[in-house]
């Protein structure tokens, strides 16, 4: 069995409809007969689609009932995985950019690391004002 739950929103537009309904009905008799019959039909295809679009939107969501415990119908296993698969795949590609972004940086700073201590000047002798006035006087 279904529970139906109408809000305050559902109330008011079906209330509003039946006043629509109302009006259009008293004013039918004085509408010419070939207007009355393509509001007729109007109507009828209305109703028709209303009640496709009614059976579509509860299709996913239909209650069997048996032995006494309510089995929902709904998407599949397969279908939920289709739409979380490519948020999963966009967080693994951003972490595994991050990852190598960072690594870069490391491997930099470890180049530039081996170069200095490799170097016969001492490490304090760049950070010397006249070291660059040195650098620019000597001609290889």
């Amino acid at each position: 069995m279904t529970k139906s739950t109408f809000t305050d929103a559902d109330v008011l537009r079906a209330r509003f409809a039946a006043r629509i309904a109302s009006a259009l009905t008293e004013r039918a008799d004085e509408l010419p007969h070939d207007l009355n019959e393509r509001l007729r039909v109007a109507r009828e295809q209305a109703v028709a689609r209303a009640r496709l679009v009614r059976r579509e939107a509860t299709a996913d969501a239909i209650v069997f009932v048996s032995g006494g415990v309510a089995a929902r119908t709904g998407p599949r296993w397969w279908q939920r995985l289709a739409v979380v698969l490519p948020l999963l795949v966009l967080v693994a590609g951003l972490a595994l950019i991050r990852e190598h972004s960072l690594r870069e940086q490391i491997v930099a700073a470890a180049d530039i690391d081996s170069v200095l201590l490799a170097d016969d000047l001492p490490p304090s002798a760049y950070s010397d004002p006249g070291f660059a006035e040195f650098l620019n006087t000597q001609q290889p």
